[in-house]
């Protein structure tokens, strides 16, 4: 049967507790410059129907440090733009990969594209989640606390975006606190459990917390309502005063790109509890280990 990563829960959690330990192992073999051939002779097709800085290169970089190969291709430059379906695309696409990840926009083509694919398929965004980025966060989090079972993590600003949907499916899969602050128009959907809380207050949001998350606030796509989300979404920016609020210990994330000074000051962006750049590293560990996962290299 073949084992697609569309959101975290297509892993049991002890397939997902072995990938975060290699990614850790993989990323110590960096500094002693130990060569991996894992995935030699295979083949990962990157596709883009949104653009990337960080999930392209990270793949990329992921396939070619365990010896294997990599073809990155966008939607402009391919039949998508010509009006082929989804469907035909992933029937042509899997015959020539071993795993293929996609950025896309609705969850309906991620899951259409996968059921027509003949290999592993992996979500590198889609509106519904963002479990790579998930991946990378959790290993992060594991190296400056040590772990993230219970935690407290706070979300800040769009609670209805793709990250915090991963980050509330992560707090049960993983089993930690999240607490969301965000306005109700841009509450996360659904209600409050033992795991995830809801509160249109960023200082209840943040109080104790371990863990403090945000996300730019005018995602791609969203473009057109960029000065009613910055209006809305304005109180929810991560800056000292807020950050205050946490445990002395916490961590701030932010998966990047920032806009600095809308939903993070430059003060705790590039300051000392800043684990971001850290974050965006561990994209290339994380899922290097979770191609191996895939195709039955682990």
């Amino acid at each position: 049967m073949i084992r697609h990563y569309l959101q975290l829960n297509d892993l049991p959690a002890d397939a997902t507790e072995r990938l975060l330990k290699r990614a850790s192992a993989l990323k110590a073999m960096r500094a002693t410059q130990e060569r991996v051939s894992t995935l030699a002779g295979r083949h990962l097709v990157c596709l883009f129907e949104k653009n990337s800085t960080r999930t392209r290169l990270s793949f990329e970089a992921a396939m070619l440090r365990l010896g294997g190969t990599v073809s990155t291709i966008s939607s402009s430059d391919s039949q998508i733009s010509r009006g082929e379906s989804i469907e035909d695309t992933a029937r042509v696409v899997s015959r020539y990969a071993d795993v293929i990840m996609l950025r896309t926009s609705a969850d309906a083509r991620l899951q259409a594209f996968a059921a027509a694919s003949r290999v592993p398929v992996i979500n590198g965004l889609s509106e519904g989640g963002h479990p790579v980025q998930l991946l990378a966060d959790v290993l992060t989090i594991r190296e400056r606390l040590g772990s993230v079972e219970g935690k407290r993590v706070a979300w800040l600003g769009d609670g209805a975006c793709n990250m915090a949907r991963s980050f509330a499916e992560a707090a049960a899969y993983f089993g930690f606190e999240l607490r969301v602050g965000a306005p109700d128009a841009y509450q996360l959907p659904g209600r409050d459990s033992e795991r995830v809380l809801r509160t249109s207050d960023p200082f209840e949001a943040v109080a104790g917390a371990d863990v403090v998350v945000t996300d730019t606030w005018t995602s791609m796509g969203f473009e057109q309502e960029a000065e009613v989300r910055l209006a809305a979404l304005g109180p929810y920016q991560l800056n000292a005063e807020v950050l205050a609020k946490a445990a002395p210990h916490a961590i701030v994330l932010h998966c990047l790109p920032a806009h600095r000074g809308e939903e993070i000051t430059d003060e705790v962006l590039d300051g000392p509890q800043s684990a971001a750049w850290d974050e965006a590293e561990n994209r290339l560990w994380a899922q290097a280990a979770l191609l191996e996962t895939l195709l039955g290299a682990d």
